[in-house]
Order: C-alpha cells, then structure tokens, then sequence
C-alpha cells in the first residue's frame, strides 16, 4: 500500500494519535496495525484473544471494523466490549484474561481525532519496545504471505457485560459498610465513554446525582465539556449547590474536580490530598509519590512537610507508572489529572480517583474545600503553541537560547518547554512566585516559538 512508505513514527506517548480518517488514523493504517499486532503479541500457549473497547467518537465504528478485521485475518479472535473507559478496558483485559486489549479513543481531543492504544495482558500499556515491534512490522513484508485459511481465520464476539463489571469493580474500591448518601455530586461526563458508567456508580452508592454532558451523539465529545472545560461542572456545582463536581475526559482515564464553591482541584491536589490520606492510615508504600515535571512545586514542598517523598517521572502516564512499579509506589499520577492507585487498577482511572476522593470527605467528615486549601500552589502559566510539525526544541538554537534567557530572568521557579506527546503543539510552562512575571516569560517564550518553528 502506498502508507507504507511513510515511516514517520506512529507510536507516541499515547499510542498512535491523529484525525480520524487522516493518515495515521485511516482504516487501511488500522487494519495494517491489527495485523502486525496480531502477529506480535500471538502467543504459542494464549487463549490468541485481543479484546477491542471504545469511547463514544463517531469514527470509533470504521477504526474497530477495520482493526477487528486485522486481527482476525492474522488467526487471533477479537472480543468487542462498545464503548468503555481506558481504564475499564485495562481492567477487563485482566478479568476475561485475554492476550492483550486496545482502547480506540483520542481522550481529551475533540471528536475528529482519533487513536489507537494497547494493553498488555497484565493491564498495563504495552512496553516502548512492543510497540516499536508492531510498527517496525508493518512496514516490512513479513505478513504479505501469512494468510490463515478456512478455520485458521480469527472471529469476533461481543460481550454485553462489560460495562457492568467494571461498574461493580469501581463500587469495590469504596470502603465497605458506607455509602454516598447525604452527598449531592455533579458529574460532567464529556459525552464521553463513562457517560453511563460513572453515574451508575454514584447512584448505587447513595449519592444524589446531577449528570451533564451525558448524551452522547458521536461528534459533541469533549465539545465545551469534561476536563478541558470544567466551567459547565463549576457552574452545575453553584447552581443545584453540590458538595463536589466531578468531571471526566472522553475516556474517562483522567479526573477534575471541584469543591462545593466551584474552585477547580487539579490532579496535584488531588494526589496531595490522597498521599496525606493513605499516609495517615499507613497504607501510602514507601511515604513516596510519583508525578511528573509538570507537578507544581508547592505540591511537593508541601508533602515534604509531611514525610511524603516525590518522585518525578516525564509527563505521560506510561511513564509515570514505570516509576511506581520500579519504586515500589501505589499513588502516582499527573497535574492533568490522571491519578493512579495501583491498589486498584494499572493505569489512571477517572472513576475510581472519584471515589477516592468522595471517601475521603466521608471518613474524614471535611469538605473538599477544606481538604484542598491546605495544598499550597504556586502561580503556573501554561501555553499550548501549535505548530505544524512537532519536533525537538534542542534542534532551535533561538528557542534554546530564549529559554536560557528567560530562566536568568527568573527569580525563584522553573521553566520547562516540550514537544506535547499526543498533539502538534509545544508545551509551555513557566512556574514562580510572581505571575505578572510568569506570565511575560511564557509569552515571550512562545513568541520565539511561533516565529522558528512554522
């Protein structure tokens, strides 16, 4: 075909990422990656199943097709679960122990992106090497002449259950013997791939639920809604006057939330406030956290108070879940929002950092104002600068040399500028104690930015 000689790197930090219909997210590029990772993660003595989930995007339909056909064209079967949260996909992976799930999802992108994502049989993403294995194959010849035949062909089952297990294995998370009732919560599902999922799961548990952004249609995910525009949570909150919103991306693997007063927490203060939790019950392993560069400073100075030591891992939670399991950690997570607790499950898990957070306002009988204002922050600028092609900023000596510039500037803080993993853009952050001075900085950076990298 002619994609195959585009060998522009597929993989990501998210796996493969684009606008749908688009190359790397068409479905000739989907049906090539079904193949080449049926061919890959085959195993001799496997049950030889790949399960297949989805958020609610309208292009999800063409890319599970094709993949499926992929797959099953290589001898593997496939098990379809509709549409699911990352994190659901990851954990019934494990419970109907098959060989490996894909999520197809582009999270917090709007509904003409796509992507494409895998899990090991363990729940965890699959390895930077498995994934340079399963595209290196698809730009080979190796599979031209492997075409199973008659019964060898693979097949493909759907299992209706699914929602309904990761509902009941997100309740299990809670603390036994209580329940929600008396909390009125406010969930922003993003017509997203939790929109009945989450609900669910705070209606069984007691709770009085305001659902929004719950309908959805194929193409309103995350439109105006979710983690990336909490202001219709924010607002919800102060009109039915709820004790907490709760807001998700389109796959739900990535929580915000807000206290009763309509005061954003982000993924720092939530990590804070369940560090301190897990500490003060003796059941945070090696007092040690995981986040990443993008993790305020204050967030750690203020667990460094407590005994809590902080560990930083580079942004994606990939990696940020590389560093738990070599370090021993059970909480880890990112500034954005994606929390994990390893206790539970192997990747962040909007869902059950919800939970988290509500039992603790339970057990402690405290609002979730009370418990957050205790995080110090410090001021943060954050800059998003679109470019055509991402590459590395070590490549611009111009942008090398503004940064360098800017950090002798700066009095107290850091600064930190990256090519974004899952989008064309540079990341631009700028931390300090004054933000009439952050905020210059970052502009003057991003300037540099927009006029050298077209």
């Amino acid at each position: 075909m002619a994609e195959r000689k585009k060998r522009a790197k597929l993989f990501g930090t998210d796996g493969i990422r684009g606008k749908a219909n688009h190359y790397p997210m068409t479905g000739e590029i989907a049906y090539e990656v079904g193949r080449a990772a049926a061919y890959v993660l085959r195993k001799k003595n496997g049950r030889n199943k790949i399960l297949i989930g989805k958020d609610t995007r309208l292009s999800g339909y063409m890319l599970e097709s094709a993949l499926t056909s992929g797959i099953c064209s290589m001898g593997m079967n496939v098990v379809l679960v509709g549409p699911m949260p990352t994190p659901g996909i990851a954990f019934v992976t494990r419970s109907l122990r098959v060989d490996a799930g894909v999520v197809i999802s582009a999270s917090h992108n709007p509904y003409f992106d796509n992507g494409i994502k895998f899990f090991s049989s363990d729940g965890f993403k699959l390895p930077d090497a498995t994934e340079s294995e399963i595209e290196k194959t698809m730009f080979t010849k190796a599979l031209e002449k492997i075409r199973p035949e008659g019964a060898k062909i693979g097949k493909a089952v759907r299992v209706d259950d699914a929602s309904g297990r990761y509902i009941e294995f997100v309740k299990s998370t809670f603390p036994k013997g209580r329940t929600l009732e008396g909390l009125k919560v406010v969930i922003d599902c993003s017509n997203g791939s939790a929109y009945k999922i989450t609900p669910v799961v705070l209606k069984e548990l007691g709770a009085d639920v305001i659902a929004i952004n719950a309908k959805p249609d194929g193409i309103n995910i995350n439109a105006n809604c979710g983690t990336t525009h909490p202001e219709a949570m924010q607002k919800a909150v102060l009109e039915y006057k709820a004790d907490i919103g709760i807001a998700h991306d389109g796959d739900a693997d990535r929580t915000v939330i807000c206290d009763e007063r309509g005061t954003i927490v982000d993924g720092d203060k939530i990590m804070a406030i369940c560090a301190l939790d897990l500490k003060k019950d003796g059941k945070l392993k090696g007092n040690t956290v995981v986040a990443t560069v993008m993790s305020n400073i204050g967030f750690e100075l203020h667990l460094k108070k407590s005994g809590i030591k902080v560990i930083r891992a580079n942004v994606g939670d990939r990696y940020v879940v590389e560093e738990m399991l070599k370090n021993g950690c059970n909480l880890g997570g990112e500034q954005s929002g994606h929390i994990i607790f390893l206790d539970y499950n192997t990747t962040g898990d909007g869902p059950i950092t919800a939970l988290q957070v509500l039992s603790i306002m339970s057990r402690r009988e405290k609002s979730l104002s009370k418990l957050a204002s205790s995080v110090p922050i410090y001021p943060q600028i954050l800059l998003n600068v679109p470019v055509r092609k991402v590459k590395a900023i070590e490549d611009f000596p111009k942008i090398k040399s503004a940064i360098k510039k800017a950090e002798k500037k700066l009095d107290s803080g850091r600064i930190l500028v990256r090519p974004s993993g899952t989008e064309p853009k540079i990341r631009v952050m700028v931390e300090g104690d004054n933000m009439d001075e952050i905020a210059a900085i970052a502009e003057e950076i991003a300037d540099v930015i927009r006029v050298n990298m077209k």
